[in-house]
């Protein structure tokens, strides 16, 4: 029986709901609205993204509770520009799809293979499908595909999933050094054409993923574009909320509990978020960052946190976004098209997470009681608006956000 190896078994935890919570799913009712809140909308300090680049220490600014392995590998140089654990093992989630592509295509160009595996190929490296990525593992010879892999690239902490857990392809053993050499051979050693059709939809990545969870997180959030990502994500909540039709998916590891630890001392247990890819014209930086969080984090928690990691280091060649981040609370947090309730809505917010917040407008008033806020927040990375209530500051119109151009 295939195990699919997103997610694990631990549940996540939630804070009871109060009283603002039911009145606002009473609203959420009355205007469809797509946000639940969550008790406790605690200011948080606002932090411009050039900022963030500009002034933080030029080492890697680890969260509270977080464990992490870093590597920064500035291609234009030939050095590393950061490094931290970067020989130390994860569990690599879906970072491993990049080993099952290159096994695949290994003796194969990517112009001769059936439209099948096009498509396969193309919903996992983009879309990161597990289904697609369970079909290569099992065909393939799953942990023999982990074998042959560290052998042909030179790897040396990769190693296949702990005994009596083979069919888990998330649970391959990878480091931040090693994620480093993969892309290294993808840009410099691979045939032309396998590296292309790799990077090609790696630069395509979706921001809602297969299973619904936002994977724009990280590099994907702290640059501008160019860039490219593979990400992976283990053990938190089953249902994603990325998307118009979010709130309904439901992903599940198949088979036992996983134990606390693989192979090496690996955590296979404890949530884990990792973003990995280039950044910069010409793929110049190669950027590995690999996490753990404490048991019981949330998504929008760890979202928050490798966001703010992942500012705070040195990427040649990277730049930073305009805009200033922000807290938001609630669950279930709509993003839509315009500032004003209706059917418009484009995705919906990880719990907690921070955004960035691009500019602001007036728009529809929206009420939670006690709460009423007519100004509603441009988030450009999203491509849409939130309502001001739900970002963390007490004002009702953002201090420090300018006007959109046509309020202006």
């Amino acid at each position: 029986m295939l195990r699919i190896s997103r997610h694990s078994p631990t549940p996540s935890r939630r804070t009871p709901p109060r009283t603002l919570a039911a009145a606002a799913a009473l609203l959420c009712l009355a205007f469809t609205c797509a946000a639940l809140p969550h008790p406790g909308a605690a200011a948080a300090e606002p932090r411009t993204a050039d900022d963030t680049q500009s002034t933080a220490p030029r080492t890697p600014q680890v969260p509270a509770g977080v464990t992490a392995g870093v590597a920064v590998f500035d291609r234009q140089t030939g050095t590393f520009t950061e490094q931290l654990n970067a020989s130390a093992t994860f569990r690599s989630a879906s970072v491993v799809i990049l080993l099952l592509a290159l096994d695949f295509l290994w003796n194969r160009s990517p112009a001769g293979i059936p439209d099948a595996d096009r498509a396969r190929l193309d919903a996992m490296l983009r879309s990161s499908q597990d289904s697609a990525a369970n079909h290569y593992w099992s065909t393939y010879g799953g942990p023999a595909i982990a074998d042959r892999m560290l052998t042909r690239l030179g790897l040396v902490d990769t190693a296949p999933p702990p005994a009596g857990y083979e069919g888990y392809w998330g649970y391959t053993a990878i480091s931040a050094r090693d994620t480093v050499k993969i892309y290294r051979h993808i840009l410099e050693t691979a045939p032309g054409d396998v590296r292309d059709f790799i990077m090609q939809r790696l630069r395509q990545s979706t921001r809602c993923a297969s299973d619904s969870f936002d994977q724009h997180f990280g590099i994907a959030a702290a640059f501008n574009r160019p860039w490219a990502v593979k990400q992976g994500w283990s053990a938190f909540s089953a249902k994603g909320t990325c998307g118009p039709g979010s709130g309904t998916s439901t992903r599940t590891q198949a088979g036992s509990a996983a134990p606390a630890t693989g192979a090496a001392g690996v955590d296979l247990s404890r949530p884990a978020l990792h973003t990995t890819g280039t950044v910069g014209t010409g793929d110049r930086s190669i950027v590995a960052i690999l996490t753990l969080h404490p048991d019981g984090t949330s998504y929008g928690k760890a979202y928050t946190d490798l966001g703010r990691l992942t500012r705070s280091l040195k990427v040649p060649g990277g730049t930073a976004p305009t805009g200033t981040w922000y807290g938001t609370w609630g669950s279930d947090v709509a993003v839509r098209n315009d500032p004003a309730l209706g059917d418009n809505l484009l995705t919906r917010l990880p719990a907690g997470v921070e955004v960035l917040v691009g500019c602001q407008k007036k728009g529809q008033a929206v009420s939670v009681p006690p709460y009423t806020n007519d100004w509603w927040a441009y988030l450009p990375q999203y491509g849409g608006y939130v309502t001001n209530i739900y970002i963390s500051h007490p004002d009702n119109q953002l201090p420090d956000v300018p006007l959109c151009p046509e309020q202006r």
